[in-house]
């Protein structure tokens, strides 16, 4: 296993350790817990962003505001996907007609 792919996983197992605990995440924590620097966590993006979903998560989790957010989000994918659908539905229409009209 590459040491990066090493150091998220466990950087990953410390922040659901974590919450699991009911503990807030934090990058104190997270370097106590996984032996890697506050520094190299802030450096490095992909281990950052572990660290910031998490804590987002923790502190979103169950608050009116976080539910509102996360149903804005789907809601916004929802009408993302509900217009891909609607315009592979026009495709498909046009698609037949062009047949139709090519076997008469």
């Amino acid at each position: 296993m590459p040491a990066d792919h090493d150091e998220q996983a466990r950087v990953e197992t410390a922040c659901a350790g974590l919450a699991t605990a009911g503990q807030p995440v934090t990058f104190g924590q997270v370097a106590a817990r996984t032996g890697i620097s506050r520094t190299t966590l802030y450096r490095r993006a992909d281990l950052r962003a572990v660290i910031e979903d998490h804590r987002a998560r923790g502190q979103h989790a169950t608050t009116l505001t976080g539910l509102t957010v996360q149903i804005d989000q789907l809601r916004h994918s929802l009408e993302a996907v509900a217009a891909n659908v609607r315009r592979h539905e026009e495709q498909l229409r046009r698609l037949e007609r062009t047949r139709r009209e090519a076997t008469k």
